[in-house]
C-alpha cells in the first residue's frame, strides 16, 4: 500500500470516528455494586435536561430501588423470540437504530443473544448502534473481560461463559468504575439488595467472599486506570515521544499454552496501549496432511481469540522457526517477543533447543526483549 492509499484510509477512519456515537461504560467488580442504578440515575438527569434518552435494555433483577428509577424513562419494547419452546426477550437492536434516540441505555454488555438473532453477542449490537451515530451508555463486570478470563476463573473457581473483547473498553470514550469495599458489598447482599433471600447463603459461601471480592476489585481498579492512561496518552499532546512498545506472541498448536500466551500478551499490550501481533509458524510436520484435526481446530480457535482481543495474526510456512520469528520481529519493529514456558528444564532448553539459542544470539545484538510466559 502506497502513502496516498494509507493517507486516504486514515482520513476515512477519521470520518467514521466522527460519525460514531459516544460510548460510556460503567464497570464494576461484581454484580450488586450499583452499575445499573448509576446508569438509570444518569438517564434521569439527561431526560430532565431535555436529552432524547431511551432504555434499549435494562435488567433490574427486581431490585426495588433500581425499578423505581425506571419511572418516566421511555423504554423501547423488547423483541420476542421463541427458543426451544419458550418465549424469550432480547433487545431490539434494529428498533433502537430506527428510532435514533440521542442516547440509549444498554445493560448487560456481555450477554449472549438468543440463537437466530442478527448478532451473536450484545456487544456487537452496541457496535452497530454506535456506528449508526447513537450514543450508548452500558455496563459490564470486570470478570467478563476476555483477557482476564483465566485469571478470574482462578480467583472465583467459576468458569465465565459470557465475555467481551478488550477492544470494547478501548472503543469507549469514558470508562467509569463503580466501586464498593468488600464489606459494603457483602452488607448489600445480606440486606437482599442483590439476590433473592433464598440465594444469599449460597452466594456468601461462593462468589461473595472477602478475599475474592478484593482481588476482583483490584482488577477493576487497574483496568480503569489503564483506560485512563490510554485516554491521556491519545488526547494530551506529548512533546517527547518514546519508542512505542510492540509485542509479538509466538504460538504453537498447543491449545492451553497458546491461549495463555495470547491472553497475557493482550494484557501487556493493553497496559502499554500498544500494537501487538500473534505469529504461528507452520513447519512441514504441521501441514494440512500431517496435522491432527483437533490441533487444527485448536489453532483456528486460538487465532480467532487473538483477533477478538485486537491482535494482527501473522502465519508463516517454514522449517526455520528462529529465522521466521526474527525476520518478522525486524519487519514489524517488535520490541518484545513473547513465548510460552517450556515443559522441561531451562538448561535443557538452552543447551538443546536450536530455536531458542538462535533467538538469544540474535537478540544479544539488539534491544528486543524475550519474555517467557508461564
Amino acid at each position: 500500500m502506497d502513502e496516498k492509499e494509507q493517507s486516504g484510509e486514515h482520513f476515512l477512519e477519521l470520518i467514521k470516528r466522527s460519525r460514531r456515537g459516544k460510548f460510556k461504560i460503567y464497570i464494576g467488580m461484581s454484580a450488586g455494586v450499583g452499575k445499573t442504578y448509576r446508569m438509570l440515575q444518569e438517564a434521569q438527569a439527561l431526560l430532565r435536561n431535555g436529552i432524547d434518552v431511551k432504555i434499549g435494555y435494562i435488567e433490574t433483577h427486581n431490585r426495588r430501588e433500581t425499578v423505581a428509577l425506571l419511572e418516566g424513562l421511555p423504554v423501547i419494547p423488547r423483541r420476542k423470540l421463541f427458543y426451544k419452546g419458550k418465549e424469550l426477550e432480547e433487545m431490539d437492536c434494529q428498533a433502537v437504530i430506527n428510532l435514533r434516540p440521542e442516547v440509549v441505555v444498554v445493560d448487560e454488555l456481555a450477554h449472549s443473544n438468543i440463537e437466530g438473532s442478527k448478532n451473536e453477542k450484545r456487544w456487537q449490537d452496541v457496535v452497530d448502534i454506535l456506528n449508526a451515530g447513537i450514543n450508548v451508555i452500558s455496563a459490564v463486570n470486570i470478570q467478563h473481560l476476555e483477557s482476564l478470563n483465566e485469571e478470574v476463573e482462578k480467583i472465583t473457581g467459576t468458569a465465565i461463559r459470557e465475555r467481551i473483547p478488550d477492544k470494547m473498553l478501548q472503543l469507549a470514550d469514558e470508562v467509569v468504575n463503580i466501586d464498593l469495599t468488600a464489606d459494603e458489598l457483602i452488607d448489600r447482599l445480606k440486606e437482599g439488595k442483590i439476590y433473592d433471600e433464598k440465594k444469599i447463603p449460597t452466594a456468601l459461601n461462593n462468589f461473595f467472599q472477602t478475599d475474592r471480592i478484593l482481588q476482583l476489585r483490584e482488577l477493576a481498579l487497574k483496568e480503569v486506570a489503564h483506560q485512563l492512561e490510554r485516554k491521556i496518552d491519545t488526547e494530551i499532546p506529548k512533546t517527547i515521544k518514546l519508542r512505542p512498545e510492540i509485542f509479538l506472541a509466538c504460538i504453537s498448536t498447543n491449545e492451553d499454552s497458546a491461549k495463555i500466551i495470547i491472553r497475557k500478551t493482550a494484557r501487556l499490550a493493553s497496559y502499554y496501549r500498544s500494537k501487538w501481533y500473534v505469529m504461528y509458524v507452520q513447519t512441514s510436520s504441521e501441514n494440512s496432511d500431517n496435522i491432527r484435526l483437533s490441533a487444527q481446530r485448536f489453532l483456528i480457535n486460538n487465532l480467532k481469540l487473538a483477533t477478538e482481543l485486537g491482535a494482527e495474526v501473522i502465519k508463516v510456512k517454514t522449517n526455520n522457526i528462529a529465522k521466521a520469528i526474527w525476520e518478522t520481529a525486524e519487519q514489524y519493529e517488535i520490541t518484545t517477543i513473547c513465548i510460552g514456558k517450556p515443559h522441561f528444564k531451562f538448561y535443557q532448553l538452552v543447551l538443546k533447543t536450536a530455536v531458542f539459542t538462535q533467538l538469544l544470539n540474535k537478540m544479544s545484538k539488539t534491544n528486543i526483549d524475550l519474555l517467557i510466559l508461564s
